[in-house]
């Protein structure tokens, strides 16, 4: 246990060495990579950590968002990176949870707590005969009193202002007083360097030392994907039945408060359908066939759209209200179950409209980031339509809609980050200048790696050949476009020759390439 802690320990400190000379004024690149192969590399060789099948897939999965990071180097590769991090650390300190969404929990509580778990690990440490034990029993017991008092300090100093003068002076004069005896002994070293190494060793070790309360995990395995029949005593009441009880009074039994919820599910679901059924009708006369754009007809369909999504995720919430528990076992729930089926169904022909009125915002307006968003949250609602319909076939638990979506969810964000959207936009929006409403603005405002695109296109980017029907574009003159792409393109150049090799990203190299960087 001894040997485990320390190496354990070793690793904590020598992952914030790392973290500072990786990290210290670098950009998110190359660096990352490297950290996360630290990260990986330690965790494998904890002997404390089960090295699954499953652990083994998120790890390299993990790796492969690393990978992004320095091929596409984007905002969602970036996010993708920390999200698969987390869910991996997760799962390698709590080999039995089996949702993504309870493993992201499970590293965040690590994270904060981890002066307890790092003040349990130095506890075991010992050199020699030299043991830590009593030294950080001595800081256990004056942790949670400097937390109380630096609490109420803050609270103080803004109640007084006075108190904050003082108190200012005060951290000033501590401050002072270290940076001094620092610079006496390492004259290149930094208060800000040493706080970006506490940051990193602070960082790599609830990354690297588990959690010792398996709460969470305890919790979780109580979660089952099945739903069993729970036959109750007359003693027992459910919420839906003292709801009943308050208009009918005494007259229910269990088996009738069951019989009134099926009556009241056939009842919404019967009137939900009819509702929905007029307006896909609507849509499909009106959206599908020979739309015709007229007015704003730009802000209509976002508008229409954003209620629609919400609509799509509401109607998953009533279907898993009807079916969370005895329902699905009632002997005459095939009516109810059909309707739902069919409220899907409608619902599956809602999300075609949303596609198609995403589609007419695109065709007439061009590729943007919120519009590839509509896309990709109208395929999750797919995606969540087709597992809640599993889950009332085959009586399956709310804990499963979460395992097997948050798998699937996983899967899509780790493919969406392969696609370089950027440049897609940049590329479609100047290849259909002719039929869109073409937003300089807009591209100027993409990342860097869109710079030799928009160079190229210099002529294409000042035009403003289409608008359509009904719209009005307001967009800065074409002296004003050239000056903030010449501008951007300069401060390219000056950043780039200032960047080491730990921010090396393909993106940065292409574009360097393309303005002559590279010689």
């Amino acid at each position: 246990m001894k040997n485990k802690s320390n190496l354990l320990l070793f690793s904590a400190l020598l992952g914030g060495l790392l973290f500072t000379f990786l990290f210290w004024k670098e950009r998110l690149a190359l660096n990352l990579l490297i950290y996360s192969i630290y990260l990986l590399i330690v965790t494998f060789i904890n002997p404390d950590v089960v090295k699954s099948t499953k652990l083994k897939i998120y790890g390299l999965a993990h790796l492969l968002a690393a990978v992004l990071v320095v091929v596409n180097n984007s905002d969602l590769s970036v996010v993708t990176y920390y999200i698969s991090l987390l869910i991996f650390i997760g799962f390698a300190h709590n080999q039995q949870l089996r949702t993504v969404f309870t493993a992201f929990a499970a590293v965040i509580l690590q994270l904060v707590t981890v002066p307890f778990n790092a003040i349990q690990q130095l506890s075991m440490v010992s050199v020699g005969s030299f043991k830590l034990k009593p030294l950080f029993t001595l800081i256990k017991y004056l942790f949670i009193p400097v937390i109380i008092v630096t609490i109420f300090a803050c609270l103080y100093a803004a109640a007084s202002n006075v108190f904050a003068h003082y108190a200012e002076e005060t951290l000033t004069y501590i401050g002072n007083f270290f940076q001094n005896i620092l610079h006496f002994f390492f004259k290149d070293l930094s208060i800000e360097r040493i706080m970006h190494f506490c940051f990193g060793l602070v960082l790599t070790s609830g990354l690297l030392l588990a959690f010792f309360d398996k709460s969470l995990e305890r919790a979780e395995l109580k979660c089952k994907e099945q739903l069993v029949r729970i036959r109750r005593s007359l003693g027992q009441k459910t919420i839906w039945y003292h709801i009943v009880q308050t208009f009918t009074g005494n007259l229910l039994t269990r088996k009738m408060a069951l019989k009134t919820e099926y009556i009241v599910g056939i009842i919404s679901f019967t009137a939900l359908n009819l509702l929905l059924l007029m307006l896909n009708a609507i849509d499909i006369t009106t959206l599908w066939f020979g739309y015709e754009p007229s007015g704003n007809f730009s802000g209509e369909l976002h508008q229409g759209t954003n209620s629609l999504i919400f609509s799509i995720v509401m109607a998953m919430a009533v279907i898993l209200y009807y079916f969370r528990g005895n329902l699905n076992f009632y002997h005459k729930s095939k009516t109810l179950r059909l309707l739902a089926y069919t409220w899907i169904v409608q619902n599956f022909i809602l999300i075609i409209s949303v596609y198609i009125r995403d589609g007419y915002y695109i065709e007439f307006h061009g590729l943007t980031h919120k519009r590839i968003g509509v896309l990709v949250f109208a395929t999750l609602c797919i995606i969540g339509l087709a597992t809640v319909y599993f889950k009332v076939a085959k009586q399956k638990t709310i804990f499963y809609l979460f395992k097997v979506n948050g798998n699937i969810w996983f899967v899509l964000l780790l493919t969406f980050t392969l696609i370089n959207w950027d440049v897609l936009i940049a590329k479609y929006n100047l290849t259909h200048e002719t039929s869109i409403a073409l937003d300089a603005d807009y591209l100027l405002s993409l990342s860097e790696k869109t710079l030799p695109i928009l160079d190229k296109n210099r002529k294409t980017l000042l035009s403003h050949s289409f608008i359509p029907k009904g719209e009005i574009i307001v967009s800065s003159t074409n002296d004003q476009i050239l000056t903030r792409l010449d501008n951007r393109i300069e401060y390219f150049k000056e950043r780039y020759k200032t960047t080491s090799w730990l921010s090396w990203n393909l993106q940065d190299w292409n574009t360097a390439e393309y303005f002559g960087l590279n010689k």
